[in-house]
């Protein structure tokens, strides 16, 4: 009866290290999912397993959620280690566009994204300009500079700050400033899809070309989506608007980018740009249909 006693814990101890047990077809398709790296993969192992054999469910999402913890962790420790220059990632993109509206006029375009993304800042700029000379007349002349940071107090949530200068005469103005502060919160943050959104006050001055000057309070919404449909194939879709009593504007950009080779891809975008009240004899809404080449870096 001792020696019974003196061996329970053993056999306790050898039960519960063998039972439960994961399905040989299940274990090796996780293996394979872990291997590969792909978070989605493994949520779609864990979420057949629970219905295939739900006594192992429990171990099944124990070794995914310690994975992905162990995964977090290597990853959270590597940016902490990085050089500043190892946490930049960029995209230049060069080509042409088809426009319509206050211009109609085939042109080139040039833009180039930069972006820093550590634990706790991120860091957005983006350059851009469009030109365009039809028979030696200046038909279309763009220019955007655009800085963002931000402050990720959260999980999800952060606070932005918001600095772009544009010039388009054109549109009806030498030079517009617009700066802003306030929340940003990601609502959807997954390998595959990403959606950003951003509210807050604003501030705008605007220098119009017949040299009148005006300044105003405005509100900023603003709207990141991002949607991988395959590994090389992927959308987008960015859209802001500044809200004030005397000229709202609504920006929006959707693109469509298909990967070539190596860091080479092949972008197909449409943008609307939309003052609610442009000077006199200008139309509201521009739209610009643009074909690219992106490098990646």
């Amino acid at each position: 009866m001792r020696a019974l006693l003196l061996a329970l814990p053993l056999l306790l101890a050898n039960t519960a290290a063998e039972d439960p047990q994961i399905p040989p077809t299940i274990k090796s398709m996780l293996d394979a999912a872990i291997a590969s790296g792909s978070e989605g993969d493994v949520a779609v192992i864990v979420k057949y397993a629970r219905t295939a054999d739900p006594a192992s469910a429990d171990l099944v999402v124990k070794i995914a959620t310690d994975w992905r913890n162990d995964r977090l962790a290597k990853a959270n420790r590597l940016i902490r280690e990085a050089d500043f220059f190892d946490l930049i990632k960029g995209r230049a993109e060069l080509g042409g566009y088809v426009s319509t509206g206050n211009s109609e006029n085939v042109g080139f375009t040039a833009a180039i994204e930069v972006k820093r993304e550590a634990l706790e800042w991120r860091h957005k700029v983006r350059l851009q300009a469009d030109y365009q000379e039809s028979l030696g007349v200046l038909t279309r002349e763009r220019y955007l500079a655009a800085y963002e940071p931000n402050w990720k107090f959260d999980d999800r949530a952060y606070m932005y700050g918001a600095a772009q200068y544009e010039s388009d005469r054109f549109s009806g103005f030498y030079d517009r400033v617009s700066l802003s502060s306030g929340a940003g919160y990601s609502a959807i943050r997954s390998p595959a899809v990403k959606l950003d959104v951003e509210l807050g006050p604003a501030y705008r001055l605007t220098r119009f070309i017949d040299d009148k000057r005006e300044s105003n309070l405005a509100a900023r919404g603003s709207v990141d989506f991002g949607w991988k449909l395959s590994r090389s194939i992927s959308v987008t879709q960015n859209a802001s608007a500044y809200v004030q009593e005397a000229n709202s504007t609504v920006s929006s950009r959707s693109a469509l980018l298909a990967k070539l080779f190596g860091p080479l891809s092949a972008q197909f975008s449409y943008t609307l740009q939309y003052e609610s009240t442009p000077p006199i004899g200008r139309q509201t809404t521009d739209t610009t249909s643009r074909a690219a080449l992106v490098v990646d870096f």
